[in-house]
């Protein structure tokens, strides 16, 4: 795995989405920066820079490579942990199993209805086509299509940024984000978590209830905020309403400490 570090005081990892890399976080870094803590952003496996562990890899088998690196550069002190979407199962998944290592969890647009595909949403194909501005102008649709809630807001360096990192892509398969295994995971979770959501998130802005009752049943849930006029990745697409919500939450104290996974 290839980590990247900026700042210093207390730790606090940032846990990319699904297709992503470090850099779903280029926004938002500065913010963990000037609360004064320092922020760990790795590539998990199969994305980025980082290593594959093989095409059938999915949330689950990243969780000890990710605990075996925290462990190697953080020793044991249990940390706080802002994930987004794929990200967000993965950091669940790791605090059901490894309670002792997450401090708080903050978890942007994570995966909390069974999405019906691997993506949630059909986009459309890439790889064929010649030319990077004909490339360009499909990442440009489908970031419309499921990650963002206003087309006007994809600038170019965006765009850019996520041809990068889709090109890096190499899970293929995703099950898990089909299936309850979030709801599962969270159920077990007794750390003071939070959930972030853009309003206009694709993924579950037709059913907020149902959201909500998935998110109560963690023992640790402490509230749950939806950024008005924003899609899924929110944190790119709102970044100063979230920088602003991120540095309140860096800034406040652990409620409850961590608690055992439930059996």
């Amino acid at each position: 795995m290839v980590w990247r570090r900026w700042g210093d005081g207390e730790p606090v990892l940032l846990l990319h989405g699904g297709s992503g890399s470090w850099t779903h976080w280029q926004r938002n870094i500065g913010a963990v920066v000037r609360a004064g803590r320092s922020a760990w952003v790795p590539d998990l496996p199969n994305f980025g820079d980082s290593a594959s562990l093989g095409e059938q890899a999915d949330a689950d088998t990243v969780v000890e490579p990710l605990r075996q690196g925290m462990q190697v550069l953080l020793g044991e002190t249990a940390c706080d942990i802002v994930a987004f979407s794929f990200g967000s199962l993965v950091a669940a998944l790791l605090a059901a199993a490894h309670p002792g290592r997450v401090l708080r969890l903050w978890l942007l647009g994570p995966p909390v209805l069974p999405l019906r595909s691997g993506k949630g949403v059909a986009l459309r194909p890439w790889q064929h086509l010649p030319g990077e501005a004909e490339q360009a102008e499909v990442h440009r649709a489908n970031l419309a299509a499921i990650m963002f809630h206003d087309p006007a807001a994809i600038d170019a360096d965006t765009v850019a940024l996520h041809a990068a990192n889709v090109r890096r892509d190499r899970m293929r398969q995703r099950r898990l984000v089909t299936t309850d295994a979030f709801a599962q995971a969270l159920a077990r979770i007794g750390c003071d978590t939070r959930a972030v959501f853009g309003a206009q998130d694709v993924l579950c802005r037709e059913d907020w209830p149902g959201v909500r009752r998935v998110l109560e049943s963690c023992p640790g849930f402490r509230g749950l905020v939806r950024v008005p006029g924003a899609g899924h990745w929110v944190q790119h697409e709102a970044a100063s309403e979230c920088n602003a919500l991120l540095q309140a939450w860096l800034r406040e104290t652990a409620l409850i400490p961590p608690a055992p996974a439930r059996p």
